[in-house]
């Protein structure tokens, strides 16, 4: 029997997931954030290799035919790309390792490594998609300085914006405002910018405002929800995008989703599924997990680019 091992890493968390050659998951952990922006080359190099080491223990497996690893930022560091390959294949050297962008194992698990557009809406955002040729585009992903659009990270600073300005009477307050006084115990509505600015893990916690974002829309604050709505027209221009680049066997096009955002389902799928229509695209619910599709990869040892 042949063992194959997936690994979805993330700046949160990375999971692990061991198969069979049959694709029955035999054993399945989790483990803090791989992001080698945040915790440098040495600290994703040994999280892996633990991890690596203790799904196969779980699983009483002695070693994998195949490691297929999906990385946050692979793709956008060409030195960073060679160091990471060669240092893992080496500390890996029974198993063959292949690393390929997070995003490219969130598109084989969410439609089974078939033709189509996967959307990704979390802390960051972006849109990949495989065609009819096997060709891969990607759209967005850029940087949550300067792109990002449509993420948790974009709607939280939005969201912060529609505070500042419900704060100061330049537009009316809504239930925005009464929940961030309330949640942060603020005395004086000023006191928000010390919370913003001290913070720890900044990207992160501006994405979790999403969360009170969400619960003012529920709640009827129409400045909030307007700003799902933009969301949802900015994920939008991605997926047309990558529809654009790529050659399609089917007439309408295939398209799934993960990431946080989504939660808020309710202001964001309607105006987004009603836009992918106009160009023949239209919604699916993911088939299944994205380390689920690390292991497919790894199975099946398809050609994926490097994005």
């Amino acid at each position: 029997m042949k063992f194959y091992l997936g690994i979805d890493g993330g700046g949160t968390k990375t999971a692990f997931a061991l198969a069979n050659e049959k694709k029955e998951v035999l054993a399945q952990i989790e483990k803090t954030g791989c992001s080698y922006l945040e915790i440098g080359k040495e600290g994703v190099v040994s999280l892996l290799s633990e991890g690596v080491s203790e799904c196969l223990k779980q699983a009483n497996v002695e070693r994998c035919e195949a490691i297929c690893i999906g990385l946050p930022c692979f793709g956008e560091n060409q030195l960073m790309d060679e160091v990471l390959t060669k240092e893992l294949s080496e500390c890996l050297p029974s198993s063959k390792v292949k690393l390929v962008n997070d995003a490219i194992v969130g598109w084989a698990g969410s439609l089974n490594g078939k033709e189509g557009i996967h959307l990704v809406a979390g802390t960051g955002s972006l849109a990949i998609g495989k065609g009819m040729t096997n060709e891969f585009a990607r759209s967005g992903g850029w940087n949550e300085f300067f792109g990002d659009e449509g993420s948790c990270y974009w709607v939280g600073r939005q969201a912060m914006q529609v505070f500042s300005k419900q704060a100061d009477g330049r537009i009316k307050k809504g239930p925005l405002y009464h929940l961030v006084k309330k949640t942060y115990q603020l005395k004086a509505d000023f006191e928000f910018i010390d919370y913003v600015l001290t913070v720890k893990d900044y990207r992160d916690q501006v994405a979790a405002f999403q969360r009170i974002a969400l619960a003012a829309a529920n709640n009827g604050d129409e400045s909030v929800q307007k700003i799902y709505e933009d969301a949802a027209d900015e994920l939008f221009e991605m997926v047309k995008s990558v529809k654009n680049q790529l050659k399609w066997s089917a007439e309408i096009i295939p398209v799934s989703y993960y990431g946080g955002l989504f939660h808020a389902q309710k202001w964001v799928l309607p105006q987004l599924e009603k836009r992918l229509k106009e160009i023949g695209c239209h919604i699916c619910q993911p088939y299944s997990s994205a380390v689920q599709g690390a292991v497919l990869l790894a199975l099946e040892n398809e050609k994926t680019p490097d994005l």
